[in-house]
Protein backbone atom coordinates (compact mmCIF):
# COMPACT_ATOMS: atom_id res chain seq x y z
CA UNK A 1 0.00 0.00 0.00
CA UNK A 2 1.37 3.34 -1.01
CA UNK A 3 0.62 6.28 1.22
CA UNK A 4 1.36 9.74 0.02
CA UNK A 5 2.01 12.56 2.37
CA UNK A 6 0.64 15.92 1.36
CA UNK A 7 2.14 19.23 2.14
CA UNK A 8 -0.06 21.98 3.52
CA UNK A 9 0.05 24.16 0.42
CA UNK A 10 -1.17 21.40 -1.92
CA UNK A 11 -4.81 21.91 -0.83
CA UNK A 12 -5.71 25.34 -2.10
CA UNK A 13 -9.19 26.73 -2.00
CA UNK A 14 -9.89 28.80 -5.05
CA UNK A 15 -11.28 32.17 -4.09
CA UNK A 16 -13.00 33.11 -7.35
CA UNK A 17 -15.76 30.45 -7.18
CA UNK A 18 -16.35 31.28 -3.51
CA UNK A 19 -16.66 34.98 -4.28
CA UNK A 20 -19.04 34.26 -7.17
CA UNK A 21 -21.25 31.97 -5.03
CA UNK A 22 -21.33 34.61 -2.31
CA UNK A 23 -22.29 37.22 -4.87
CA UNK A 24 -25.18 35.12 -6.18
CA UNK A 25 -26.42 34.54 -2.62
CA UNK A 26 -26.17 38.28 -1.84
CA UNK A 27 -28.13 39.18 -4.99
CA UNK A 28 -30.88 36.66 -4.14
CA UNK A 29 -31.18 37.95 -0.59
CA UNK A 30 -31.21 41.55 -1.83
CA UNK A 31 -33.94 40.92 -4.41
CA UNK A 32 -36.07 39.01 -1.91
CA UNK A 33 -35.72 41.81 0.61
CA UNK A 34 -36.60 44.42 -2.01
CA UNK A 35 -39.87 42.66 -2.83
CA UNK A 36 -40.68 41.92 0.81
CA UNK A 37 -40.07 45.52 1.88
CA UNK A 38 -42.06 46.95 -1.02
CA UNK A 39 -39.22 48.52 -3.01
CA UNK A 40 -40.16 46.35 -5.98
CA UNK A 41 -43.79 45.59 -6.86
CA UNK A 42 -44.98 42.02 -6.79
CA UNK A 43 -46.17 40.99 -10.20
CA UNK A 44 -48.48 38.41 -11.64
CA UNK A 45 -50.68 37.85 -8.61
CA UNK A 46 -53.44 35.96 -10.45
CA UNK A 47 -56.41 37.37 -8.55
CA UNK A 48 -55.21 40.94 -9.05
CA UNK A 49 -54.45 40.40 -12.74
CA UNK A 50 -57.93 38.92 -13.31
CA UNK A 51 -59.56 41.83 -11.48
CA UNK A 52 -57.59 44.39 -13.47
CA UNK A 53 -58.47 42.72 -16.78
CA UNK A 54 -62.11 42.16 -15.85
CA UNK A 55 -61.90 38.36 -16.13
CA UNK A 56 -64.81 36.71 -14.38
CA UNK A 57 -65.65 33.14 -13.50
CA UNK A 58 -67.56 30.96 -15.94
CA UNK A 59 -68.12 28.01 -13.60
CA UNK A 60 -68.05 27.46 -9.87
CA UNK A 61 -68.60 24.23 -8.01
CA UNK A 62 -68.65 23.66 -4.28
CA UNK A 63 -66.80 20.46 -3.46
CA UNK A 64 -65.81 18.51 -0.38
CA UNK A 65 -63.01 16.03 0.12
CA UNK A 66 -63.25 12.93 2.30
CA UNK A 67 -60.53 10.54 3.46
CA UNK A 68 -61.73 6.95 3.50
CA UNK A 69 -60.40 4.32 5.93
CA UNK A 70 -58.60 2.50 3.11
CA UNK A 71 -56.70 5.66 2.04
CA UNK A 72 -59.01 6.60 -0.81
CA UNK A 73 -59.82 10.28 -1.27
CA UNK A 74 -63.44 10.85 -2.31
CA UNK A 75 -64.52 14.13 -3.91
CA UNK A 76 -68.20 15.06 -3.65
CA UNK A 77 -70.36 17.87 -4.94
CA UNK A 78 -71.26 19.79 -1.77
CA UNK A 79 -74.73 20.67 -3.03
CA UNK A 80 -75.95 17.32 -4.35
CA UNK A 81 -73.66 14.89 -2.52
CA UNK A 82 -72.80 13.18 -5.82
CA UNK A 83 -69.35 11.59 -6.01
CA UNK A 84 -67.33 13.53 -8.58
CA UNK A 85 -64.05 11.66 -8.33
CA UNK A 86 -62.29 9.05 -6.26
CA UNK A 87 -58.54 8.57 -5.89
CA UNK A 88 -57.23 5.22 -4.68
CA UNK A 89 -54.10 5.05 -2.51
CA UNK A 90 -50.93 5.96 -4.44
CA UNK A 91 -52.96 7.93 -7.01
CA UNK A 92 -54.15 11.53 -7.17
CA UNK A 93 -51.01 12.94 -5.58
CA UNK A 94 -51.63 16.44 -6.87
CA UNK A 95 -55.20 16.46 -5.55
CA UNK A 96 -54.03 15.19 -2.18
CA UNK A 97 -51.25 17.77 -1.82
CA UNK A 98 -53.42 20.68 -3.01
CA UNK A 99 -56.15 19.89 -0.53
CA UNK A 100 -53.70 19.18 2.30
CA UNK A 101 -52.27 22.68 2.03
CA UNK A 102 -55.74 24.22 2.37
CA UNK A 103 -56.85 21.85 5.14
CA UNK A 104 -53.66 22.65 7.05
CA UNK A 105 -54.65 26.33 7.08
CA UNK A 106 -58.07 25.37 8.45
CA UNK A 107 -56.53 23.27 11.22
CA UNK A 108 -54.26 26.12 12.27
CA UNK A 109 -57.30 28.36 12.66
CA UNK A 110 -59.46 25.68 14.30
CA UNK A 111 -61.94 25.60 11.41
CA UNK A 112 -63.81 22.38 10.70
CA UNK A 113 -64.89 20.83 7.43
CA UNK A 114 -68.43 22.22 7.39
CA UNK A 115 -67.72 24.79 4.68
CA UNK A 116 -66.93 23.28 1.26
CA UNK A 117 -64.13 24.40 -1.01
CA UNK A 118 -64.88 26.26 -4.24
CA UNK A 119 -63.51 25.06 -7.55
CA UNK A 120 -63.63 28.03 -9.94
CA UNK A 121 -62.97 28.21 -13.67
CA UNK A 122 -62.32 31.63 -15.20
CA UNK A 123 -62.84 33.02 -18.70
CA UNK A 124 -59.13 32.77 -19.45
CA UNK A 125 -59.13 29.04 -18.64
CA UNK A 126 -57.50 29.40 -15.22
CA UNK A 127 -58.67 27.09 -12.44
CA UNK A 128 -58.59 27.94 -8.78
CA UNK A 129 -59.34 25.89 -5.67
CA UNK A 130 -60.40 28.36 -2.99
CA UNK A 131 -61.18 28.05 0.69
CA UNK A 132 -63.66 30.80 1.55
CA UNK A 133 -63.17 30.33 5.29
CA UNK A 134 -59.44 31.14 5.28
CA UNK A 135 -59.17 33.15 2.08
CA UNK A 136 -56.40 30.86 0.83
CA UNK A 137 -56.39 29.45 -2.69
CA UNK A 138 -54.37 27.30 -5.07
CA UNK A 139 -53.95 28.35 -8.71
CA UNK A 140 -54.22 24.96 -10.38
CA UNK A 141 -53.02 25.95 -13.85
CA UNK A 142 -49.64 26.83 -12.34
CA UNK A 143 -48.78 23.16 -11.92
CA UNK A 144 -49.02 22.08 -15.54
CA UNK A 145 -51.66 20.88 -17.96
CA UNK A 146 -51.92 17.34 -16.61
CA UNK A 147 -52.54 18.48 -13.04
CA UNK A 148 -54.99 21.14 -14.22
CA UNK A 149 -56.89 18.51 -16.19
CA UNK A 150 -57.56 16.47 -13.04
CA UNK A 151 -59.45 19.37 -11.49
CA UNK A 152 -60.98 20.49 -14.80
CA UNK A 153 -62.70 17.12 -15.01
CA UNK A 154 -64.40 17.92 -11.70
CA UNK A 155 -66.24 20.87 -13.26
CA UNK A 156 -68.85 19.27 -15.46
CA UNK A 157 -70.97 20.81 -18.20
CA UNK A 158 -73.93 21.36 -15.84
CA UNK A 159 -72.02 24.00 -13.85
CA UNK A 160 -71.22 26.22 -16.82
Amino acid sequence: MIVREYEEDEFAIHKVPLIMAGGVAAICIGLTAAVSLGFVDRTAIPSEVRAAEGITSVATRSIQFFDEADGTVRVEDATSGDVIASFEPATGGFVRSSVRSLVHERRIRGIGRATPFELIEYQDGALQLRDTTTGKSVELASFGADNRAVFAAMINEETR
